[in-house]
């Protein structure tokens, strides 16, 4: 029998091999720049070295309070340095982080507290309202509530009992920074919107962070401290693990509580920002502001955009502002970003308008990202790169989640042959980069967030007027693409019913950004058996032509 020598008395051990964990990110620049800026927010600024203490103090106290492994986390929280802290501190103790998404209603945030587990809540004053009403909802125990009192708003109730200073104070500093044994482990929960029933707990282990938080750099060529802008929710893919490359880097965070021109372009000029990341609907709300606030920007800046296909055109109007663009393409599911348009200096000598174009396709695999295609999702055969034949994109690798919490069967389903299913069509070019087209779950992107129109349908069916409805993507020139609703009225209410009517009582229903901006009445096309035809609507709803 063959021996390989290269197997004997050359195994894993501590000096060796150390499970990955972007926990190590902080504690290493930490102790290097202790003195470097962290995090800016208003009249705040911290150092690494102050930030990590802090970081340490929340997983001692939680830790003291007896949350650890198979514990969840859940804040509800702005993007403000609390923020970037719970990205540490909260896996640091062991328990697994849920970022809630600060647009949802009540009934959903409640909906995740108790699929979650929660076991603590850190919210805002901002949000009171939705919390207060998702805490009455909960039939099972309450979490611990924690209060950050953030100086920088006014308005909303403390509704817990502590701060999140008052934890802090209760921690340790000192307290050793302990990583997982095992980089398999979990370190983050986050929600998809719910494209048919609940939402899906998505669940990320370290080595994927670790892995997807290093690919940023990489891809988006950071290089050294970059001062990133937080446009995109730090809940949205955790920042797209933004968070975690930031303390690789040694970067500085720039706070953002509301996304307004505004207070974009003065951080911007003010702490010399030169790295954000937003959906199409930012980069179009910066595009035309008004060119006083555009003025006096002096170095590059570097933006990096996902969410509903840009237009070619929202690209163009940044890179003609000076904004170095790149477009990059993922899921929940992947941790953000996993793909990404890499840039061939080939184009350097296009055209502005051409580049814009090449700029528009989602791109290639990630740095570490294993596999990425375009192919029939029947059997998994990749389409012809001719740039024309639709497929099913599929990513395989160590950027993809774990699977989804308490759903063997979806996850079971959504990793059918050994490949993640995204369930967005798209064609595949001759270069190998690939340009979605369309999503096979009729989603509609608005402004960056996915939108269930089985979910809005829902709440039409609701209507005591309405008989049947269908919802479609119609585009929005400031969100993208907007929900646009078919409806069919009961034939003893035809007439007597206004599409202002129908969006007031959406509005009763469900979260604003999900209420349609369009509804139009009439029949709806049907196949023959009797399936609603959504193709025919949602070419319609493209004739209507962009809402602005």
């Amino acid at each position: 029998m063959h021996h390989n020598p290269y197997e004997l008395g050359l195994d894993q051990n501590p000096a060796n091999f150390t499970a990955l964990s972007p926990l190590s990110f902080i504690e290493r620049t930490a102790s290097l720049y202790p003195e470097r800026t962290a995090t800016v927010h208003g009249d705040v600024r911290r150092t690494w070295g102050e930030t990590f203490a802090r970081c340490r103090r929340l997983a001692s106290a939680l830790k003291k309070r007896g949350i650890g492994a198979g514990d969840t986390v859940a804040v509800m929280l702005p993007n403000i340095p609390e923020m970037l802290e719970v990205h540490f501190g909260v896996p640091a103790s062991g328990a697994v982080l849920n970022t809630l998404n600060v647009r949802l209603d009540a009934e959903a945030i409640a909906f995740m507290l108790q699929h979650g587990e929660a076991k603590v809540l850190i919210t805002d004053r901002e949000f009171t309202d939705t919390i207060r009403k998702a805490l009455h909802m909960l039939q099972t125990r309450r979490p611990l509530v924690i209060d950050v009192d953030d100086l920088q708003y006014s308005g909303g109730a403390l509704l817990g009992t502590l701060t999140y200073e008052d934890l802090l104070a209760e921690g340790d500093e000192d307290a050793p920074w302990v990583l997982p044994t095992d980089e398999w482990s979990a370190i983050t929960l986050n929600y998809t919107s719910g494209t048919t029933g609940n939402p899906k707990g998505v669940v990320y282990h370290h080595r994927g962070a670790y892995l997807n938080a290093m690919c940023n750099i990489v891809a988006w060529d950071m290089g050294k401290h970059p001062v990133y802008l937080w446009t995109l929710p730090m809940f949205h893919c955790n920042g797209w693990c933004f968070p975690w490359t930031l303390a690789a880097a040694a970067g500085v965070s720039v706070s953002l509580r509301a996304v307004r021109p505004e207070p974009i372009f003065k951080a911007i000029k003010e702490e010399k920002v030169n790295h954000f990341c937003g959906a199409p609907i930012v980069l179009n709300m910066l595009n035309n502001a008004p060119a006083a606030l555009k003025d006096g920007i002096t170095h590059q800046v570097k933006v990096m955009t996902a969410g509903a296909a840009p237009p070619a055109a929202v690209i163009e109007g940044m890179e003609r502002m000076g904004f170095q663009v790149t477009h990059v393409y993922g899921l929940t599911e992947t941790y953000g970003p996993c793909v990404s348009c890499a840039w061939q200096d080939r184009w350097n000598d296009e055209s502005i308008e051409e580049k814009a174009r090449l700029k528009a396709r989602q791109g290639v695999r990630y740095p570490m990202q294993e596999g990425l295609m375009v192919a029939d999702p029947t059997n998994l055969e990749p389409v012809p790169q001719d740039g024309k034949t639709m497929g099913e994109v599929f990513m395989r690798g160590n950027l993809v989640m774990k699977g989804y919490l308490k759903n063997p069967s979806a996850t079971e389903e959504s990793f059918q042959g050994g490949w993640f299913h995204s369930g967005d069509l798209a064609v595949w070019h001759e270069d190998g980069y690939i340009e979605i087209k369309d999503r096979s779950k009729d989603i509609v992107i608005s402004g960056g967030e996915n939108i269930s129109t089985i979910e809005v349908e829902d709440v039409l069916y609701r209507h005591p007027a309405v008989m049947e409805a269908a919802v479609v993507a119609r585009p929005d020139s400031k969100w993208g693409e907007t929900p646009c609703a078919y409806v069919t009225l009961k034939p003893e209410k035809e007439g007597e019913v206004q599409e202002s009517e129908i969006i007031a009582f959406c509005k009763t229903q469900m979260a604003g950004y999900k209420v349609p901006k369009t509804v139009i009445f009439g029949p709806l096309p049907k196949t023959s058996t009797g399936k609603i035809q959504k193709f025919v609507l949602r070419n319609q709803a493209k004739e209507l032509g962009s809402l602005s």
